[in-house]
This record gives structure tokens, sequence and C-alpha cells, in this order.
């Protein structure tokens, strides 16, 4: 479960200090350069990468002049390019306040608000969960996951609130890993998708992968992908004069980045206020939403030091409790 400590690359920075050079393969011809370069540099955004190339600080054949960022790169390329040694990034305490579900001498369970970032990465250097946790904890935080994650054993997504847990030792950080590999906890989200779900329960079982042309997005990948499952359960119908939306509660078999959000995505049901799999609204009814409507609301395992099943809910935030009694108000 070690894994290197994370280090971060300001966009901002003097980049372009020492040349780095690719010839490009077999495997690599017929493929654009600005995804070429988003693979072999992905600390950098495609658009930034893009900037660079029409700012001819990017080579191709020793030539810049008219390099787009669509060229189709051709076998044997050769593909120059320069960037700086990376800024490392330090996650400092920071009296942020947390509202703390439970804890003990191993772990806490944290109900993680809309908005809030689990741990410092690029473009939310300060801020996080982290952050918060740094400053809550004092070192009682597990160190396995290096100095930018102490104490994570899992994320949520920004926009997703609820139930997450922390780990304070080792110890703790081991079993929780464990039962995360076994998909043995417990979790269950509450979310609102677009439109009316034809049947009252179901099983999505689809494999997600990273997006073979975007990769800050998932997607069902069935060559590639790892086996995702996701089990939802209606809990309400809404039809007004705001549309279509459906109240419902989605039990994780397996835990893959957006899982919930790509799964209800692939059935033309997105979650409601979902920016990247949906089409996304800043306000419904009069509540303003911030990203998906989504909450992980339960969360239960085996404890680590006791061995016995510990269960959690977060309840639901004010926006979405709000965006519940307007629906059925309509």
């Amino acid at each position: 479960m070690n894994m290197p400590e994370m280090e971060m690359y300001d966009e901002n920075d003097a980049l372009f200090d020492g040349a780095q050079v690719f010839e490009i393969g077999e495997a690599q011809s017929g493929m654009r350069l600005d995804v070429f370069l988003a693979q072999q540099f992905p600390h950098f955004t495609r658009s930034f990468l893009s900037r660079q190339i029409k700012e001819g600080k990017i080579q191709v054949a020793g030539k810049t002049s008219g390099l787009k960022a669509g060229y189709s790169l051709r076998e044997k390329d050769v593909v120059t390019v320069s960037i700086a040694e990376p800024r490392p990034m330090e996650a400092k305490p920071q009296d942020i306040p947390l509202d703390i579900l439970y804890e003990d001498d191993d772990l806490l369970i944290v109900n993680k608000p809309k908005g809030m970032v689990v741990h410092p990465a690029h473009g939310h250097e300060d801020g996080t969960l982290v952050n918060a946790l740094l400053w809550h904890c004092r070192d009682n935080l597990s160190g396995i996951n290096g100095v930018l994650r102490p104490g994570i054993v899992h994320r949520i997504d920004q926009d997703t609130t609820g139930s997450l847990i922390v780990c304070k030792t080792d110890l703790a950080h081991h079993a929780i890993a464990k039962q995360l590999a076994e998909h043995s906890i417990n979790r269950v989200y509450e979310a609102i998708v677009v439109g009316n779900l034809k049947e009252d329960t179901g099983t999505i079982d689809a494999p997600i992968g990273r997006h073979s042309t975007d990769r800050k997005k998932m997607a069902i990948d069935q060559a590639h992908g790892k086996r995702a499952v996701t089990h939802y359960r209606v809990l309400h119908r809404y039809q007004g004069r705001a549309g279509v939306y459906t109240h419902i509660e989605c039990r994780l078999e397996t835990g893959r980045t957006h899982q919930i959000r790509v799964h209800m995505s692939s059935t033309g049901h997105p979650l409601l206020g979902d920016n990247v799999y949906g089409s996304g609204t800043k306000s419904l009814l009069g509540t303003s939403l911030q990203g998906q409507v989504l909450h992980a609301r339960t969360i239960g395992f085996i404890h680590p030091r006791t061995g016995q099943y510990v269960e959690f809910e977060a309840p639901l935030p004010e926006y979405f409790k709000t965006l519940l009694e307007r629906l059925g108000e309509q």
C-alpha cells in the first residue's frame, strides 16, 4: 500500500529549462500531439500543453512553425519538450472546522462538506480536508500515503458530501485498505438523477476506466476497465414545472473513481448538477447547486482494533433537503 509522495507542477512557473526528447514508435503513430504530451506529462492539462505548442516551445522534427495540438504524429518523429523540475508542495495545518461523526484513537469519520477537496493538489494547495485534519489531529495521522495524504485511505469528489474514513494509525490504514480492496465496506449514497428511472431497483455492472481522450474523466470501458458494480433503489419520483427527477439510493459493490456518476450517466440519467457527466446546472427551484447532487450517507466496516462491525450515517446536507422539499411542492 506504500505510495510515492505527490509532487506539484505549477503551470505559472518558468517551465522550459532543460530538454526532454522522445522518439515516436509504431504504437504512437497517428496519435495527436497534445494527447501524446498529456500522457507523458500528466501533471499538466492539455490546454496548457496546447498553449506551449502555439508558443513554439515544443518541437517536432526540429520544427515549431505551424505546429498544432492536433498534429498527427508519425513513426520516428522526434518530439522535443523542456519542463522544469517540479516544485514540491507541503500540506500545512489550517484551522478549518470539521464535522466529525465519530472519533477514537485509531480513526475518525468526517462528514465532508460540498466544495472541499480531500487532499492538496495543483489548484488546491490549501483549504483541503488534509489541511484541516493536520490541525485537528496534529501528528496523529497514518503516514502510509505520504506527506500530502496523511490519514487518507479513500476519497470522495470535491462536490460530493458525506461520510469519509480517516485513519490515525498505520494499523487502521492497513485494515481499512484491505476491506476496501475486498469490497467489503458498506457504502450507501443518495443522489438525484435527471429523468424518470423506469425500474424501482436495478444493478449496473459495467467496467470503468480512464476516458480515451479526456484524462480527467472516467468512462465505461469494456476492453480495459476495472469491474464496477452499482446497485440502485428509487426513493421517490418527482415531476413538475422544474422537470422530471428521481431521488435514488446507491449501494457500491465496488469503488471506482466517479463510479456512481459514470454509471448513472451511462443509463441516460446523469446526476442533477453534474458538470462533467451531465449537462450541469447552477440552480433549480431557487436552490443553488455546486456540482453533482450526491451524498455519501452510510459507511460501515469492521473496526480495525475491536473486530466489530460499526456503521455511521452522515445526515443529508441542507441544500439537498431543501431541494427535495421544493421538488415535492411542485
